[in-house]
């Protein structure tokens, strides 16, 4: 069963003014989108659409695989951000705990991943969840009908939402450090992109990595 939070379409809000020329200013921080790490959950099985949507509900609700170690750099830019949110999604969760140190974070579910409801196809057609979410993707980009869940045009505005919100948090002088999930960190990111930031530290979109953003 999908397991799904209600989706508010909240109406995006102005970046804060660039201060007057003569003004003092505070150079902004930098802007950490980071993926959870590795989930327990394995894709190694070949399963249909109908089982892929099952799948998919306990991944949503699932942790972290046992006996991993968030990498140094994670763990260094933790502790050099003055703000980390979280997904409250349990892998990000548990990310968060793993590189925090006990510090505060702000768990909001503002950056929640983009639901994946696979299409309606023969049970005859099997695929790895990992194929399957490829799939998805695209049905997802390209439908606008998903049984009331939250569409490709919504989370656009959900994503520019939370760009914002990234950006007054680093326009105040803060890193500001985000762990949350794949597809849904792109989108934020591309928003930070339309909104002035540079991608300057990429390590992809695999568990664990970071990309960085700073204003240009």
């Amino acid at each position: 069963m999908t397991v799904q939070e209600p989706t508010a379409r909240p109406v995006a809000a102005p970046i804060p003014a660039v201060p007057t020329a003569g003004a003092t200013t505070t150079r902004p921080g930098s802007i950490i989108l980071t993926r959870h790490g590795e989930p327990a959950l394995s894709r190694k099985c070949l399963i249909t659409a109908r089982q892929y949507k099952d799948w998919w509900g306990k991944y949503e609700v699932g942790g972290l695989l046992a006996g991993q170690t968030p990498p140094p750099e994670l763990v260094n830019a933790a502790e050099g951000a003055g703000a980390i949110y979280a997904s409250t999604r349990q892998r990000a969760q548990e990310t968060a705990a793993a590189v925090s140190a006990g510090r505060e974070v702000m768990s909001d579910a503002l950056f929640i991943e983009a639901p994946l409801p696979p299409p309606r196809l023969p049970d005859f057609i099997r695929l790895s969840p990992r194929w399957w979410g490829v799939v998805s993707r695209v049905w997802w980009r390209l439908s606008d009908r998903h049984h009331q869940e939250e569409t490709h045009r919504e989370a656009k505005v959900r994503a520019d939402v939370a760009a914002r919100k990234l950006i007054e948090r680093a326009e105040a002088g803060q890193d500001v450090l985000v762990l949350a999930h794949g597809y849904f960190n792109h989108m934020v990111g591309k928003r930070l992109k339309a909104n002035g930031w540079a991608l300057v530290h990429n390590q992809g979109f695999k568990y664990w990595s970071q990309r960085r953003y700073e204003r240009r």
